[in-house]
């Protein structure tokens, strides 16, 4: 077996001793960290756990002068393994490799840490260990990927069937525009029935579905309005201000928190979704309010042409 085969198979701590650079660095690690989740693009994965495998080695710059046995001046062991809960308790993912990414850009967020390797491995999937392993480092600016995930609050809007065909539309959105947050809207289904079936989960995804063919219906009234179904869409739009409509299918599908709001208690399920921005507050124009909501709601009256 030829040495890069070796390591290709290696534990991280061997992968990272081979590559390393001219500049020492320290290293710490994880090993066989095992986790039951629920992960994966599959059907047959979904609303069942399965047993995942982290290993991580994290190299970081040796600390000048003595450590004193000061915990405060290491980078600490349970800073991984919070990392790991962080994002799996963030949202459900199809793929290892997304966890993988959003693990390592966590733990690279640590001042001391310059660069780390993650290895995921599925082991219920079949006879042998299914993973990936990937390796990140920091850049040049320690701090340039925090910067980069600070989002700001956006303002979000759930406007009823009578507020997305009101004419006061544009005068609404340009009042929200005026604002300088970023703006995401909310919708609920069309006054159309959707279809109704007898199997609860297959009636849920209908409904979901429901509230995003009218996320459509609102995009076409404003050019301004863009149609965005994942974190990742809405993240990028608040950063570059864009103005986003709520399409709800995959981010409550994939929520680890999965709300007790239905498709059709539509303002509830906003209400739901503005809570994991830490909203302020969310306004609601042409709709009643739900008995109990997450986020402070304002009402504002479909026929009030100001906000």
């Amino acid at each position: 077996m030829t040495s890069d085969t070796r390591l290709a198979f290696a534990h991280p701590s061997e992968r990272a001793a081979a590559t390393a650079g001219p500049e020492p660095l320290d290293r710490i690690s994880l090993r066989d960290h095992i986790v039951e989740v629920e992960i994966g693009a599959f059907q047959a994965e979904r609303g069942v756990t399965q047993r995942i495998c982290f290993n991580v080695v994290v190299e970081v710059q040796p600390l000048t002068g003595p450590v004193d046995d000061d915990v405060d001046r290491i980078l600490s062991y349970d800073r991984v393994t919070e990392a790991i809960a962080y994002e799996l308790s963030d949202e459900r993912l199809n793929l290892l490799e997304t966890l993988a990414e959003r693990v390592a850009d966590r733990i690279l967020l640590e001042r001391q840490a310059m660069r780390v390797f993650v290895r995921i491995e599925k082991l219920d999937r079949g006879p042998g260990a299914l993973g990936v392993e990937i390796v990140r480092a920091r850049d040049d600016t320690p701090d340039s990927q925090a910067e980069a995930r600070e989002v700001p609050h956006p303002e979000l809007v759930y406007l009823s069937n009578d507020a997305i065909a009101s004419p006061h539309l544009a005068g609404w959105l340009d009042q929200l525009h005026q604002m300088g947050r970023p703006l995401i809207l909310c919708v609920g289904a069309s006054d159309t029935a959707a279809p109704q079936v007898g199997h609860k989960m297959a009636q849920r995804r209908i409904d979901l579905l429901a509230i995003e063919q009218n996320a459509w219906v609102l995009a076409a009234k404003d050019d301004r309005c863009v149609v965005v179904a994942t974190r990742t869409e809405l993240d990028w739009a608040m950063k570059n201000g864009q103005t986003s409509v709520w399409a709800p299918s995959k981010i409550v599908l994939d929520s680890v928190d999965t709300p007790s709001a239905q498709p059709r208690d539509a303002v509830a399920l906003a209400a739901w979704f503005a809570a994991s921005f830490d909203a302020t507050e969310m306004l609601v124009i042409g709709a009643d309010l739900p008995a109990d909501a997450s986020v402070p709601l304002r009402a504002v009256a479909v026929d009030q042409d100001r906000l």
